[in-house]
């Protein structure tokens, strides 16, 4: 089974990482500074190729009501010329906290806590969320 790329898509970086071949299990990857559209993508499109994924699933940045603003919105755009250009489809996922929750988790395991390793280890956290919700089982209807 191939493998699913997560990016937490900042102003400055990328949070990036991986799903195993089962599509259990995400693990932050690296980090990818922001240049140009075209040199992220390529940067991206690389990733991609080097761990054999898919798909890309993108952390959404809703408000704290869950409605989309301008920064879901440019992450829209974003991801959408990033699919045509990585000819990957793409998957959104609610990131709401995922940064704060990054950094506990960091902070609670005494490892570093760079910038750039909070946004991958957010990339994960989204990556997580996303296959725990594909993988969960469905609620029986009531009847």
């Amino acid at each position: 089974m191939a493998r699913l790329l997560a990016l937490d898509i900042g102003d400055k970086r990328i949070g990036v990482a991986v799903s195993d071949e089962s599509q259990l299990l995400a693990r932050p990857l690296t980090t990818v500074a922001r240049a140009s559209k075209r040199q992220d993508f390529e940067r991206i499109a690389r990733l991609a190729a080097e761990h054999n994924a898919t798909r890309v699933i993108v952390g959404l940045p809703r408000t704290l009501r869950g409605e989309e603003g301008p920064q879901a919105k440019r992450v829209r755009r974003y991801a959408d010329a990033l699919s045509a250009a990585v000819g990957l489809p793409i998957a959104f996922q609610d990131e709401r906290y995922s940064s704060v929750e990054a950094e506990e988790r960091l902070a609670a395991s005494r490892k570093r806590r760079s910038r750039e390793a909070i946004d991958a280890a957010a990339a994960a956290i989204i990556l997580q969320d996303y296959l725990n919700q594909r993988t969960s089982p469905r609620p029986l209807p009531l009847s």
